[in-house]
């Protein structure tokens, strides 16, 4: 095994023991796990769209504060969280002179929300635990699925000119490796079989939310979004599929299982 691919697994698997920690743990930690990755990626965000170093630390502050609502020690997921992120965009767009780096706000709260909301599911519903296990896992299945597919089957390339690595064959790799992940927590876990089935859409929406951050880089002309985690790049390297995926899952969710 070479030094950078050692580097990356032992990293790799830090992140995933303190990420399941958290979750398992839930409220006040889960919470703090997420503001913290949360403030992280708005800078990352900022130097993606060209942001000042001023603006950028503006925009870090911004965020925090509708992230800091969300505490379940505070008024946590709710209208207020809302209000306080579309007032922070709006600071941010009016201050920071700039519509690019107050996108940034939305785009990082909104599934932050997601995963608390999940994760605040009391049974039968089913679990907060196994919503929000489903959700992030069905990410990490996909990226998965996606790179052994797109390795041995190849193929045509999904979006060349944003992402030239990817292929229609990962995609469907993925996408069934979500599927997957989802009916085995249907038959072993309880999850509702409405939401084992929709794990393929959300295996679409990750793959999006991949292809979208790929865009930004692109443009931006690096290759990672930053340096923070060595062998995998920033924050928003490793979350941008759970970025689009997370409040799809929470829609899913509300639309399918919640009692009308």
């Amino acid at each position: 095994m070479s030094s950078e691919l050692r580097t990356r697994a032992i990293v790799g698997a830090i992140l995933i023991f303190v990420a399941l920690g958290a979750l398992f743990s839930g409220g006040f930690l889960f919470w703090l796990l997420l503001v913290v990755a949360g403030v992280l990626m708005q800078g990352e965000w900022g130097d993606l769209t060209g942001a000042t170093p001023e603006n950028r630390k503006l925009a870090m502050f911004a965020i925090s504060v509708p992230l800091a609502i969300l505490c379940p020690l505070a008024a946590g997921v709710s209208w207020l969280a809302f209000g306080l992120t579309a007032a922070a965009f709006f600071f941010v767009a009016l201050v920071g002179r700039s519509v690019k780096l107050a996108l940034g706000v939305p785009y990082i709260v909104v599934p932050v929300m997601a995963l608390l909301y999940l994760r605040a599911q009391m049974p039968p519903n089913p679990s907060g635990l196994l919503l929000t296990l489903w959700a992030l896992a069905l990410v990490w299945a996909t990226d998965i699925g996606a790179y052994f597919a797109g390795r041995s089957i190849g193929g045509p390339k999904l979006a060349p000119r944003i992402s030239p690595s990817k292929t229609w064959s990962g995609l469907g790799g993925g996408v069934l490796a979500a599927l997957l992940v989802g009916f085995l927590l249907y038959r072993f876990a309880g999850l509702p079989v409405q939401l084992a089935a929709a794990s393929g859409l959300l295996a679409v929406a990750a793959q999006l939310g991949d292809l979208l951050e790929s865009w930004m880089k692109r443009r931006a002309g690096v290759k990672d979004s930053g340096t923070l985690l060595p062998g995998h790049g920033g924050v928003m390297d490793r979350l941008d599929g759970v970025v689009a995926a997370a409040p799809l899952a929470a829609i899913c969710y509300m639309m399918l299982v919640l009692p009308r």
